[in-house]
């Protein structure tokens, strides 16, 4: 792999200004010091030089990996199951003490 032309990195503190850092730090909601925001401009800074340098190789010849496991999906199909009568049973006693159902299904609230 071949390297890009240097170039001179910027300081960290210049890549982040203190309202960016403010401004990721509320979308966060984290509350922040002064000095904080200062440590963290820097840090930041730190991290996204070094997006920099990796956008300097070359991956041009480089194939694309979804993931390094080569695993596949291994989760099972979604199906309906009839219950045998023991798992009937099992399964009626544990829906009697759910607050609410709809059909065979736990209903939940909804969260967004």
């Amino acid at each position: 792999m071949t390297k890009k032309p240097e170039e001179k990195m910027p300081n960290a503190k210049e890549v982040l200004s203190k309202n960016d850092v403010i401004k990721i730090a509320d979308l966060a909601r984290i509350g922040i010091t002064d000095e904080e925001c200062e440590k963290y401009q820097k840090d930041l800074g730190q991290v996204l030089n070094f997006f920099q340098e990796l956008e300097k190789i070359d991956t041009e010849n480089v194939e694309e990996v979804g993931h390094i496991t080569g695993m596949e999906n291994v989760m099972r199909s979604d199906k309906e199951y009839n219950d045998s009568p023991k798992e009937g049973k099992e399964r009626q006693a544990i829906m009697r003490n759910i607050p609410k159902t709809k059909d065979r299904y736990v209903q939940v609230p909804k969260v967004l």
